[in-house]
């Protein structure tokens, strides 16, 4: 039987108040993002849609402390960000790996970097790999693996160190449908089993559905919440529930906004 969810916690893990981001340009100032405010439970799948240019990157970029923000705070354990974080994994839809070591090398990357106890972060970095169809593939270098391959190298390398906190920018945009449908599969699993915590940028409606707890929809720049959706389905979720009525409502509820704001044009 599949491992049962294991419940996000009550207390905030992760604050993002009034935050705003401004970038200059040669035409002026242009407002990225606008008093933006959100929080995030240990354990919770929060996805963020939106149209391109919303600044949804962006948000990523600064919750990860990796951006500044022009206005607002991000808090993590009442705690202020005013640098890179350390208690976290992060993965874009660019699996960076290095071409000249292995999937297993790649992996190990981040236990060197933290210097981690290498005898058990291999130890971990095999069950990582072989928890996402790569057992026997550990010593195949990037040119030897699929585009699917090479981005599941890649999130076993954001968990090698446990992270309480995963943040993914898009991270199966560039996969075929079959292969993002596994790796949606295999994300689910993964973060469930170990109450991870996950930051997720799409703009699929059904993925964001399917693997969220809450689905935050954003407008068009400059990027703002426009509606915070809770998702009430069962877990472990199967592909067949996107079949279901209550898969359909949701996406529906998300649908509906974009074409309210003239997103999209039926």
């Amino acid at each position: 039987m599949p491992a049962a969810a294991i419940k996000p916690e009550t207390s905030p893990y992760l604050e993002i108040e009034n935050l705003s981001k401004v970038y200059a340009s040669n035409d002026g100032p242009v407002r990225a993002l606008d008093r933006v405010s959100l929080q995030q439970k240990r354990g919770e799948f929060v996805s963020i849609v939106g149209p391109s240019g919303c600044g949804k990157s962006t948000l990523l970029m600064i919750a990860a402390g990796l951006a500044s923000s022009s206005e607002g705070q991000v808090l993590v354990e009442n705690k202020l960000v005013r640098a890179a974080r350390t208690d976290l994994g992060i993965v874009f839809q660019n699996h960076v790996l290095l071409d000249w070591r292995t999937a297993l090398e790649n992996v190990m990357l981040q236990a060197v970097a933290r210097k981690m106890d290498l005898r058990v972060a291999e130890q971990r970095a095999r069950e990582l790999l072989a928890a996402v169809g790569l057992q026997g593939f550990e010593d195949k270098y990037p040119r030897s693996l699929s585009g699917g391959m090479k981005q599941r190298v890649s999130i076993c390398r954001a968990l090698i160190h446990d992270p309480p906190h995963l943040l993914m920018d898009e991270p199966f945009g560039a996969l075929d449908s079959l292969t993002r449908d596994q790796l949606v599969l295999d994300l689910q699993r993964i973060c469930s089993e170990r109450s991870t915590a996950v930051l997720f940028i799409t703009h699929s409606i059904a993925e964001a559905v399917f693997l969220s707890d809450r689905v935050v929809v954003m407008t068009p720049r400059p990027g703002k919440i426009d509606r915070v959706i809770d998702i009430d389905l069962p877990r472990p979720r199967t592909l067949a529930m996107r079949e279901s009525p209550e898969f359909a409502h949701y996406s529906r509820e998300i649908l509906d906004v974009f074409l309210a704001r003239g997103i999209l044009k039926e």
